[in-house]
């Protein structure tokens, strides 16, 4: 196929440049995503402070946590470091979007790859199957050194049931939290800012929505981001008036569609 140019009055054709096909764009992104420091540092952080922080907590709280005072169970601190794991979860999705924004470089990229919705569903993709793959690995490590010191009070937790789902539950919340930010990066194209709100609705206002009076107020709390993802990752959650597990995540899965579905309009029609 050819295309028909005027050039100095004469006309001039030239053959089509084709359009990187979506499998170039995803090697294309994988390349930019594995040789940045940031990426392994992230991930690096995500497992130390996933599965470090778990078997903490439950070395500090096994004694209590066994004793008849205790007014919580195991199951809400065997995947406790994930609570905090999914700060760099954050970071990570942020960073794979707006460092193309803040260096220009972003502008190569579109230039490059002028169907842009492959850009995002590129950089979606890689985000969503790296957090998965590593949030799922932390889980079960933080399992393995929190259970021991649970097991040794006459508490551990078996590798069923809930528990067994709150361990590929935390990879799926980690990669619901990564492609969350990716959406909101496209829409804010800048680091603090992205990182701060996305932070800022899954840690604060999550919990200052509490406050909120009446059944409007209940409402609310649940359908918060995190309060909706996060009980996928927990055996049991730390507050019993959320969604259970899977229909939470449904819940959470569907705002995070919405957000897509935004920055997927906003980088079509907006400059770079």
């Amino acid at each position: 196929m050819t295309a028909t140019l005027m050039e100095s009055g004469a006309v001039v054709e030239r053959a089509d440049v084709a359009r990187p096909t979506f499998a170039a764009v995803l090697r294309a992104e994988w390349v930019k995503l594995r040789t940045v420091r940031s990426t392994w540092w992230t991930l690096v952080a995500t497992f130390v402070l996933g599965a470090g922080l778990t078997t903490l907590i439950c070395w500090g709280n096994a004694d209590w946590l066994a004793s008849p005072e205790a007014d919580e169970s195991p199951g809400s601190f065997i995947t406790w470091g994930m609570m905090i794991a999914q700060i760099t979860a954050v970071v990570l999705g942020a960073l794979v979007v707006t460092t193309e924004y803040g260096t220009g470089m972003i502008r190569t990229t579109f230039a490059a790859v002028p169907a842009r919705g492959r850009v995002l569903a590129a950089k979606s993709l890689l985000v969503v199957a790296l957090l998965g793959v590593v949030g799922t690995v932390t889980a079960f490590v933080g399992y393995a050194g929190g259970n021991y010191f649970l097991d040794r009070e006459g508490i551990g937790m078996s590798m069923s049931g809930d528990v067994l789902r709150s361990m590929y539950g935390s990879g799926l919340y980690l990669a619901g939290i990564g492609l969350f930010t990716i959406a909101v990066g496209f829409l804010l194209r800048h680091t603090a800012g992205t990182i701060s709100i996305v932070l800022a609705l899954m840690l604060i206002l999550g919990n200052m929505v509490n406050l909120i009076p009446g059944a409007f107020g209940e409402w609310v709390t649940k359908l918060m981001p995190g309060n909706a993802g996060s009980p996928i990752s927990t055996p049991v959650s730390f507050n019993p008036n959320l969604f259970d597990a899977w229909t939470g995540f449904a819940v959470f899965c569907l705002e995070i569609a919405v957000l897509l579905v935004a920055a997927y309009v906003v980088v079509k029609r907006r400059d770079a």
